[in-house]
């Protein structure tokens, strides 16, 4: 990556390589929380100029180390070492400046810090509008304030402070300290920012306290989740590098915590995103997919408003807290444009009580998923396929997880015109209404179970009278407005295994296809076959690998029972995240072929990002092929290993009452994979279908 970004609750830090925020930069560095930049500015110098970067590391997804030198050459050097870390509310940095001169130096170290407080749309100038003005800045002892007085009437000031007297100090920002060193010397200074919004502000601790805080959080976090360990270090640092950015990506607005989308720009919740996420989670600890629930539940649509795209019982798309927002110059408080949404909400449910067996949460959210069903039905009332269409002027023409305005393409090359019915979004009302009807069996409304299934069962027959495509022998990626199939060959049909719509001939087909050499290209599944006319190998979603669709495709495998296939892209995929930065699976990559000899980066990505970290934990049910029902009390398990394992342990799988540990193994490739049940407390039965 060509920058350095660390995050924890609702405050994430954006630099150069260096560790610096330039002023009047154009990519958008800074310290921002609820969509506000809070620090514009933060530069260090010695002796006035800048230091050289040597070194800029984030091995652990919470903190960053930036060694930089400020050298006399053939004489010796200052290095200065720049270790970062955000809790609390506060972020800390402690610069460690060390003299390697045979003789006592004197410099001048200095650092610059300033707020502008833009919204993050003005940063990344995806909007403009009326904004408010810096109201002060007060400058006292080892102390700066800067204040601003937004035009939603919101008071923001950024509190900076240090814990060394300085030489000299102004209000512009501008902070020198003189020091003096003997030969291997080290002088400390640690700088603490605070953002506040209406005076609060968090609490301030010591360097050394904040960071074993926040370390102590991160043990409990691996302490609460499954563990997973093979005889492969590739994936084995796949898996902590995910676990670890789970962790970092996950926030409270109030319900719980959540994962946001994917950093940088992306640090808000959203539905699809933080949906899938979580559903990719449920084997790390299903309780942590709460809070995504209850928060999507408290932020259900209630009223029509074709300004944000909003109905009412209609699970929202993302949700945003600046100042454009909260003035109503921006849509995004939150915007519904997303047809998935709702459907994933469902799903999400149902999955989590096969998980666990508790029902009391499908029992708190009986009337967001009653709202959720009703949302639905009146949505798929005309054409009997739920469709989307863009009402609000200023939100997303296509409303798919390919939101891009080319993605829904036909084979001769126009453009869909909405409303469009997109296949996968067909499969997960088929997977929520039949989630939901046991449930509501369970909560004594047989009738609308009865109903559901009812209505799934309908639903099925329809789209496979509709989106099968006889001469492709695949799914079309959607209807257009006419009914017309949208017949170009894409991996959006491959989501359709994981909700079991398709019947057992039509998903073999589908499962062979994706993996034919036009869609698999070596590492990962294509959004788009190369045979089609929309396909270019560096699109966002025409043709690029995502892991997070390959993941929720790699379900859909497991779960049919098609473990070559499975096998394939797990092997893909992981060999590819060999060749990324800290082995971190990005949010997507070019789609040219595994010839090549390596993966192409896509040239803007986010990173890391929260289903693409997600991806090595359903790497690990695939491979385990673990699929639990709380329904029958039963777990099914079908394993497999890909070429780059032998042996994998899984440990603490929490299910049912209890936890599941099992070790797969095999004697070489090609052997048979054998099953050890190291412990099973969940009440559950293990139903095991030898490979």
């Amino acid at each position: 990556m060509d920058y350095s970004v660390i995050k924890e609750g609702d405050l994430f830090l954006l630099t150069d390589r260096n560790g610096d925020i330039t002023g009047n930069n154009e990519i958008g560095h800074g310290l921002y929380t609820k969509d506000t930049r809070f620090l514009s500015r933060m530069e260090v110098w010695i002796d006035g100029d800048k230091p050289s970067l040597l070194s800029s590391a984030a091995n652990q997804s919470y903190v960053a180390s930036i060694r930089l030198m400020k050298d006399t050459k053939d004489v010796g050097a200052i290095e200065a070492v720049r270790d970062r870390f955000i809790f609390g509310g506060v972020l800390y940095e402690r610069i460690a400046l060390t003299s390697y001169y045979p003789e006592t130096v004197s410099f001048d170290f200095s650092a610059a810090f300033d707020a502008d407080f833009q919204d993050m749309f003005l940063v990344r100038k995806y909007r403009t509008g009326e904004v408010g003005s810096i109201t002060g800045r007060s400058m006292e002892p080892q102390s700066l304030t800067i204040r601003y007085s937004g035009a939603d009437n919101i008071a923001r000031e950024t509190r900076i402070r240090w814990d060394k007297p300085e030489t000299e100090a102004s209000d512009s920002g501008l902070i020198r300290f003189s020091i003096t060193l003997q030969p291997k010397e080290t002088e400390r200074i640690c700088f603490t920012v605070a953002p506040m919004l209406d005076g609060q502000a968090g609490t301030e601790l010591s360097y050394e306290e904040g960071l074993e805080r926040l370390e102590a959080s991160y043990r409990r976090w691996d302490a609460e989740t499954a563990r997973a360990t093979s005889d492969s270090e590739a994936f084995n640092g796949l898996y902590r590098r995910g676990l670890q950015d789970l962790r970092m990506l996950m926030t409270d607005v109030g319900y719980g915590d959540m994962p946001v989308a994917g950093l940088p720009w992306f640090a808000v919740p959203f539905g699809r995103d933080s949906l899938i996420t979580s559903l990719f989670m449920l084997p790390l600890d299903p309780g942590k997919v709460r809070g995504t629930l209850r928060t999507l539940a408290a932020y259900q649509g209630t009223a029509v408003d074709a300004w944000r795209d909003e109905e009412p019982g209609k699970i929202m798309h993302e949700i945003r807290f600046g100042e454009l927002v909260a003035t109503k110059q921006s849509p995004f408080s939150p915007y519904y444009g997303s047809a998935d949404a709702t459907p994933l909400f469902l799903v999400l449910i149902g999955e989590y009580f096969r998980w666990t067996g508790d029902l009391s949460l499908a029992e708190e959210l009986k009337p967001n998923i009653e709202r959720a069903l009703a949302w639905i039905d009146a949505a798929m009332l005309k054409s009997g396929f739920l469709a989307y269409r863009q009402e609000a002027e200023k939100g997303f023409p296509n409303q798919g997880w390919k939101d891009s305005s080319n993605s829904i393409v036909h084979r001769s090359g126009e453009y869909a015109s909405s409303p469009i019915a997109l296949s996968e979004v067909q499969g997960y009302v088929y997977m929520a209404k039949q989630g939901m009807a046991p449930l509501f069996r369970l909560m004594g409304d047989d009738a609308l179970a009865d109903r559901l299934e009812r209505e799934a069962g309908e639903l099925r027959e329809r789209f496979e009278r509709h989106f099968w495509m006889e001469d492709e022998q695949f799914y079309a990626l959607a209807l257009d407005q006419e009914g017309r199939q949208v017949g170009s060959v894409t991996s959006n049909p491959g989501h359709l295994l994981m909700t079991g719509l398709p019947g057992a001939a039509r998903a073999a087909r589908t499962a062979e296809r994706l993996t034919a050499d036009d869609m698999f290209n070596g590492y990962g599944i294509r959004t788009m076959s190369a045979e089609a006319a929309g396909y270019y190998p560096m699109s966002y979603h025409n043709g690029s690998v995502w892991p997070h669709d390959n993941a929720m495709i790699l379900l859909g495998l497991s779960r049919s029972g098609y473990r070559e296939e499975a096998r394939k892209v797990i092997s893909g995929l992981l060999a590819a995240s060999t060749y990324f930065e800290y082995q971190r699976l990005p949010e997507l990559f070019c789609g040219y072929g595994s010839e090549l000899g390596y993966p192409v980066p896509y040239p803007t990505t986010c990173s890391p990002q929260a289903w693409s970290a997600g991806t090595s934990v359903v790497f690990m049910q695939a491979m385990l092929g673990l699929h639990p029902d709380a329904l029958t009390k039963r777990i099914a398990i079908d394993p497999l290993l890909p070429e780059q394992l032998n042996e994998l342990f899984v440990e603490r799988l929490a299910i049912g009452a209890g936890h599941l540990s099992l070790r797969i193994s095999r004697g070489g490739a090609g052997s048979e994979v054998k099953v050890e049940v190291v412990q099973n407390t969940t009440g559950f039965e293990i139903i095991h279908k030898a490979e």
